[in-house]
């Protein structure tokens, strides 16, 4: 049966999945790109910015895994751009150039209207005013029997978790104190949704923790 997935979501040993004050220049917030590290220095993400090298370890191959089997992912309107508001123009088309790396629907939450967006590689950026069940159903319809991945940020994530809707949970955590910022899991009950540890695997750079709903 089709799921929701988190993957790949990296957060600091304190808890925070964003560092403070996002915009243009920060795009995870300050200090966020310390999250990262694990996931810029794979074979993964490097070939997706055009080199031929990268890391082929533990932390490249949970990255690849995250990929498989997407048919549709779901984007907060912050993961998308730092523009706030309604929509100046159509100017903005995301912070990945014109070859976005989704290669599948995307499914953007907002509360103002735009048009969707194609972009090259079979990306096509959705924009999804009516509230996160709304983004879930067209985004599983998009993913024809394959899994939707949730890509964040903090407060969508956490908006889908108190929902009781995300299946798996993969948390990349990196050995990083931010002490400020968007905190993942402060004031959820995880155990309560029903969420228990089912694994859990070192890496190069960060130690993987995945989160299961149980039955």
């Amino acid at each position: 049966m089709p799921q929701l997935r988190v993957q790949c979501f990296a957060i600091s040993i304190d808890g925070y999945g964003a560092g403070p004050n996002q915009d243009l220049q920060n795009p995870l917030g300050v200090g966020g790109p310390e999250l990262m590290e694990w996931f810029f220095q794979t074979r993964v993400w490097r070939r997706m910015h055009g080199y031929d090298d990268g890391e082929t370890g533990v932390d490249n191959g949970i990255a690849e895994q995250g990929f498989a089997g997407i048919g549709a992912w779901i984007l907060g309107r912050n993961m998308f751009g730092p523009v706030r508001g309604p929509w100046p123009d159509d100017s903005w088309k995301g912070w990945w150039g014109d070859e976005p790396p989704y290669h599948a629907p995307v499914f953007v939450l907002t509360h103002h209207p735009r048009a969707s967006l194609r972009m090259a590689g079979g990306t096509e950026f959705r924009f999804v005013t009516e509230g996160i069940h709304v983004a879930l159903e067209q985004a599983s319809a998009a993913a024809r029997g394959r899994d939707v991945r949730l890509g964040g940020g903090v407060s969508t994530i956490r908006q889908y978790l108190r929902a009781g809707l995300i299946d798996e949970l993969h948390l990349a955590v990196r050995p990083v104190l931010l002490g400020c910022g968007e905190h993942l899991l402060k004031e959820i009950d995880m155990r309560a949704l029903g969420y228990e540890c089912a694994q859990y695997v070192a890496g190069e750079r960060a130690t993987h923790v995945f989160l299961r709903k149980g039955a």
